[in-house]
């Protein structure tokens, strides 16, 4: 018996009759197979819009919920094949590789709604020196930077460089691709790495070198038509692998909402600062940016300042803020597509969400696979309590580790607090070989 992965627990009560609309039931095809994607089809599963949702290539969890494609995340071919054969109303890229590549164009071409940025947005997060020269033409705060296309140049650069600095990989490189050299010999290791041994692939094909930036990091997500921009929830994630943020940088080992430091008047000048003058750059630069945007932010001494933007949901940032969205996430894209955002009231749970990521022995670097899973339907069972599979795949009847992070236990309470307590609870029921977790989640 497969232990089942929809939890109505987290369900909120419909956010709002749709009045005055002709009612009818969309399919849904989402692309990719993480904790991201399962957040985003149980969000979309509570739409009274559809009807029937795909999730090329899912996973374990994903299948309670939706119809696993076995189509890979970037062969877009064949999934722009599939939604024409199967009429899809509504495609959600999720993942950057796809994005990047130029998915949302390719579907738009053949007359399928797409929700994601097109190829020539999707470049604010598949090149990082675009998006440094972009906040560096409009203004917007971000850290001192010198990009490099030769590997001596940099090494040579690196002599005279202050420490710690930030090496960066210019392209997608699953979240890895920056390492903060303490001294010029890890520099030198890390350039090494990214372009000599192109540890990432092409995304090493240049390098920036940041100043390094020392304070709090934030994330908010946004959506925007490339018009409007509505923040959504402060987030704030836990990178390091280990406890008291050691050990090796991670996709993420949890998250929660609110951020405790990202106060009202801190929001209000980044929604003047950076959030606006981002749309309004990419749309003056013929980039118009519809979608989710999403801000890495760092509150300095100097001010808050951004690290990163991505162009898409954060993971495991989605797996805390859309439990707490009030409106039919599937309304909200369609206004997105249709550049009418303005219209849509988004409105938020006054509540707070903790996510600890359960993740497989030795990520992320070397792990096994195949580990059978035990008390996920222990843990679905409490009040308040969801998972979202991230590695996971179903096999004879059960669900077993199929990746680096496997499960993202998610929990809402009244307060960060209560959240925490009833994340760890949730934690504490479920058990695979060699599991590894943080047990300081929510505590920055």
């Amino acid at each position: 018996m497969v232990e089942n992965g929809n939890n109505h627990s987290l369900l909120p009560t419909p956010h709002s009759p749709l009045k005055n609309r002709r009612f009818f039931y969309m399919k849904v095809l989402v692309i990719g197979g993480g904790g991201r994607e399962h957040t985003l089809v149980w969000k979309i599963s509570q739409s009274p819009l559809v009807d029937k949702i795909y999730c090329a290539p899912g996973n374990g969890g994903i299948a309670q919920l939706a119809e696993c494609v076995d189509i890979g995340a970037t062969d877009i071919d064949r999934l722009v094949q599939f939604a024409e054969e199967k009429k899809i109303d509504l495609t959600v890229v999720a993942p950057d590789d796809p994005l990047v590549l130029g998915a949302v164009d390719a579907f738009e071409a053949r007359g399928l709604k797409a929700f994601g940025p097109d190829k020539r947005a999707a470049v604010l997060e598949g090149s990082k020196v675009f998006s440094k020269n972009l906040m560096k033409k409009y203004g917007i705060p971000t850290a001192g930077y010198e990009v490099f296309e030769n590997s001596q140049e940099a090494i040579d650069y690196l002599k005279n460089a202050s420490y710690p600095t930030v090496v960066k990989a210019e392209g997608l490189a699953l979240g890895k691709g920056v390492i903060i050299a303490q001294n010029y010999d890890q520099a030198v290791e890390a350039i090494q790495d990214i372009m000599q041994d192109k540890k990432f692939g092409d995304a090493g094909n240049r390098v920036v070198i940041e100043e390094f930036l020392s304070g709090q990091e934030v994330s908010v997500l946004a959506f925007t038509d490339g018009e409007t921009v509505v923040p959504m929830v402060s987030a704030q994630d836990h990178k390091r692998a280990y406890d008291h943020d050691e050990g090796l940088n991670t996709g993420g080992m949890g998250t929660f909402s609110p951020s405790r430091i990202y106060t009202p008047a801190l929001d209000a000048y980044c929604r003047e600062h950076i959030f606006k003058p981002t749309v309004q750059a990419m749309k003056a630069e013929g980039r118009k940016f519809k979608g989710v945007l999403y801000f890495g932010l760092i509150l300095t001494d100097d001010g808050v300042k951004v690290l990163e933007y991505n162009a898409r949901f954060g993971d495991p940032e989605a797996q805390v803020v859309l439990p707490r969205l009030k409106n039919d996430l599937v309304e909200i894209m369609n206004a997105v597509i249709d550049e009418r955002l303005a219209d849509v009231d988004v409105e938020w749970e006054d509540n707070a969400a903790v996510c600890v990521v359960m993740a497989s022995g030795g990520y992320p670097v070397q792990y096994e696979k195949g580990y059978p899973i035990e008390g996920i339907a222990d843990a679905e069972a409490m009040e308040g309590v969801a998972l979202f599979h991230a590695g996971t795949k179903l096999e004879g009847g059960s669900i077993v580790t199929a990746g680096g992070r496997v499960l993202g236990v998610t929990a809402l309470g009244k307060h960060l607090d209560e959240a925490i307590q009833r994340a760890y609870e949730g934690v504490s029921k479920i058990s695979f070989q060699d599991m590894h977790f943080r047990k300081d989640i929510g505590i920055k």
